[in-house]
């Protein structure tokens, strides 16, 4: 049973011009505080990785061991090694149309594979940053890390990948820039 959940907040937000997790969003404060907030209502714990804890209100924040390089790599090496359980569902931060039916839907499938990453692949490609992670996989990830690898899609192709095809495209909708961040305004 996948019991966590981590966002992924840490990213630089070159393209958006400014932080990105600390946008407001519908009516929380911050884009990262919005998908704390619907996050907790599906899992018994949720987190935030970061490189630290910039949100101003009371989170439970994952930070990086790295803290000179950011990646989701890296972030992924500290999720892995701090949490509970056998795997975690990973959501980045500028995803907010993930819904609960594709969540429902990537648990179901590792429920029969929880030995796999389970990953969303939708009309935009692959969504390694919507997918359920094993702990198990955490020596492929130090392996990475220690040969300058980090790409997640690297990571996908190494361990064993199992991905569960989404039709929508708008449930993966990225808000990499400020007109990503204005269409999704106006999709609330």
């Amino acid at each position: 049973m996948v019991k966590s959940a981590v966002i992924l907040a840490g990213g630089k937000s070159s393209r958006m011009g400014e932080d990105k997790a600390l946008l407001p969003f519908g009516v929380e404060q911050s884009l990262a505080l919005y998908q704390y907030k619907r996050l907790s209502k599906y899992f018994d714990r949720v987190y935030i990785s970061s490189k630290n804890n910039k949100f101003n209100t009371d989170v439970n924040i994952i930070e990086d061991r790295i803290s000179d390089i950011s990646s989701p790599m890296v972030a992924l090496q500290a999720i892995l090694s701090y949490i509970e359980g056998e795997s975690v569902f990973i959501l980045g931060v500028d995803m907010p149309f993930v819904s609960k039916e594709v969540i429902d839907r990537l648990i179901q499938q590792y429920t029969i594979n929880s030995n796999k990453i389970i990953a969303a692949k939708s009309p935009n490609g692959l969504e390694p940053l919507s997918a359920i992670y094993p702990k198990s996989i955490l020596p492929i990830v130090e392996d990475l890390l220690n040969r300058q690898e980090h790409r997640l899609h690297t990571l996908l192709s190494l361990a064993d990948t199992e991905y569960v095809y989404f039709e929508d495209r708008d449930a993966f909708l990225n808000l990499n820039r400020p007109s990503d961040y204005e269409k999704a305004k106006m999709m609330m």
